[in-house]
């Protein structure tokens, strides 16, 4: 195996081995920070300017600068510290092991092989003793996998002059759009009452299934012929569902949790708006029916702008490693590529191949993490030149 994989595999390793589980996902988990202060010992040596910015108690995104001489364009890399739970495999989530090309443990792809990939591309930089007139910015935020508070918190107060995000969608594929989402909790109201009473109780669970149903049929006539080019099929389905008290009692309420998209020019209102014409439409057949519905998280849609420059320089490189053509490409996931383009910032997502995230023994690519540290670095080195 190349020198430059062991580098990174061992850095990966290391990396993996430290939780850094999400503390919004998973509450009483233990954060990003041990994640950061190792990350932000491994960098001090090479003389940047680092800070560990606090986003809120304990939470600290990392913020690293290679400062240039001046006149030249800024160039953020951003990845996240955190990762999802690891309840499922708790054997082995964080002792990470070498099969084949892949590196399998929790974050391996999502994201700590893209944060050891930054940081390998910016050691490389400094190394060579180029002096750039622009900046390089490294950006290791907190919660991307809960309510990204800390691309939020960066946005206030840094423009660099563009970002490319790193998440594991595969180094054919240059992410200019992505749809955003909603998760969604629909509310209905019925009547608690003995199971004997059927004049007094109203059934909010019979009334649910009537929401049910309309929204399978909303998304078999819309969502699924109407694919967006790039970003697919319009995300939609069921989540969760609760309601009733017992088996002798007409259920006075019931609550269906959902995760529903949006594409470029739409927003979260266009989804809601739907969702209460499907209130009505069952309102009419059932006059006692009553609902509400409430948005637990939602974000915007991304689709770049600004980015043309970064986008030629990029695809150059990666197609000199992979000798593949690259084309703009599109995801029906989210990210926070999208909090970077509205705050003004020409934005990419880009990054190794990776799979099973979320899930027992996700891995990533060390061939294509190779390949990114190289990627990054000459990118960074023309943008910033």
């Amino acid at each position: 195996m190349p020198a430059e994989s062991e580098e990174i595999i061992e850095l990966l390793k290391n990396q993996v081995q430290i939780d850094s589980s999400n503390p919004w996902l998973i509450p009483g988990s233990t954060g990003e920070g041990k994640l950061g202060e190792f990350i932000n010992d491994w960098l001090t040596p090479l003389g940047m300017d680092i800070t560990l910015e606090e986003v809120e108690p304990t939470r600290r995104n990392l913020i690293a600068k290679l400062k240039g001489t001046g006149g030249g364009k800024s160039l953020c890399l951003n990845a996240h510290l955190d990762t999802v739970g690891y309840t499922l495999w708790k054997d082995r989530a964080l002792k990470p092991i070498v099969q084949g090309d892949h590196l399998i443990g929790l974050g391996s792809a999502d994201d700590k092989g893209h944060c050891a990939a930054v940081m390998l591309a910016l050691k490389s930089i400094i190394e060579s003793n180029v002096r750039l007139r622009g900046d390089i910015w490294i950006v290791l935020t907190i919660d991307e996998e809960g309510t990204s508070i800390g691309t939020m918190h960066y946005v206030k107060s840094y423009q660099p002059d563009a970002v490319i995000v790193f998440e594991p969608v595969g180094l054919s594929n240059i992410i200019i759009t992505h749809q955003g989402f909603g998760w969604l909790d629909l509310i209905v109201k019925g009547r608690a009452a003995h199971g004997c009473a059927p004049e007094i109780g109203i059934d909010a669970i019979v009334h649910m299934a009537e929401v049910i149903k309309r929204l399978h049929e909303l998304d078999q006539s819309k969502y699924t012929p109407t694919r967006h080019p790039l970003n697919g099929k319009t995300v939609f389905h069921t989540g969760t569902i609760s309601g009733g008290t017992d088996y002798a009692t007409y259920p006075g309420s019931c609550c269906l949790g959902i995760e529903i998209g949006t594409q470029p020019g739409e927003t979260i209102e266009d989804r809601l708006a739907e969702i209460r014409s499907i209130y009505e439409d069952v309102k009419r057949s059932h006059p006692n029916f009553e609902a509400d519905v409430e948005i637990r998280l939602a974000r915007n849609p991304f689709e770049a702008t600004g980015h043309e420059v970064l986008l030629q320089i990029l695809s150059a490189e990666v197609e000199k490693e992979t000798h593949q053509p690259v084309k703009p490409a599109g995801a029906n996931v989210w990210a926070d590529a999208a909090l970077f383009q509205e705050a003004g910032i020409p934005t990419l997502m880009m990054g190794a191949q990776g799979a099973n995230f979320h899930a027992p023994d996700e891995w990533v690519s060390i061939p294509e993490l190779t390949k990114l540290v190289r990627i990054k670095k000459n990118t960074a080195l023309t943008f910033c030149a």
